[in-house]
């Protein structure tokens, strides 16, 4: 085939960690203001739905390549957003990802429960819709779990077993981030950590649900 027929990559069909990817980078734009609420939610569809390279460089052509706000390592640690030649944003280090729990509830409702295995990071991002993660049945593999939370006009609700110590962190911008846990952390207990961006939405970490039989 003769090179010439494809000037670009845009035609390479994209992973699920290059979609995840992009909507970060939009994520961080409509924080900063770029975007709007609505602009947003769209664009982050068409990411989610996105089949090649082409279709993600459309939705990031009208933003800077990277920004010193809060994407992933912009402070000097873990991966910072660049472009790689295909125009997508790349993650650095070169290393292979760790798996990933990945909830996307966009207009609708995302839920994690029952007996599953939690991997060392999950991402759940609520955009006009809901997210649960549910620990009390789980099993948590790692001594810490970090629990990434969008909520733009959403929200995310982790469940944890008694006992557990959670940390907080992010922000929140017209939205709440809050812990409704009163049980004290038992020496040695699984470390749950909630890095939280929230607009216009919610992320509560609350003890289990209560069983009526």
């Amino acid at each position: 085939m003769d090179p010439a027929m494809h000037p670009s990559d845009d035609h390479l069909r994209v992973s699920d960690a290059e979609r995840e990817q992009v909507v970060e980078l939009l994520g961080q734009a409509t924080a900063e203001g770029r975007l709007t609420l609505d602009e947003y939610a769209e664009r982050a569809t068409e990411a989610h739905n996105a089949k090649t390279r082409g279709e993600l460089v459309r939705l990031t052509a009208d933003l800077p390549t990277s920004s010193p706000g809060a994407l992933p390592g912009a402070g000097g640690t873990g991966p910072v957003a660049t472009r790689s030649p295909g125009g997508l944003p790349a993650v650095g280090g070169g290393g292979a990802l760790a798996p990933v729990e990945r909830m996307v509830a966009i207009f609708g409702d995302e839920v994690r429960k029952g007996h599953w295995l939690v991997p060392d990071r999950v991402e759940a991002r609520a955009v006009f819709g809901d997210c649960k993660i549910e620990l009390q049945d789980a099993q948590i593999q790692h001594q810490v779990t970090t629990i990434e939370a969008t909520a733009i006009f959403g929200s995310v609700t982790v469940y944890v077993p008694e006992g557990v110590d959670v940390r907080m962190t992010g922000t929140a911008v017209f939205g709440d981030k809050k812990s409704k846990l009163t049980s004290v952390p038992r020496p040695g207990a699984p470390v749950i950590q909630v890095v939280c961006n929230v607009i216009f939405g919610s992320v509560v970490v609350r003890p289990p649900k209560r069983k009526w039989w």
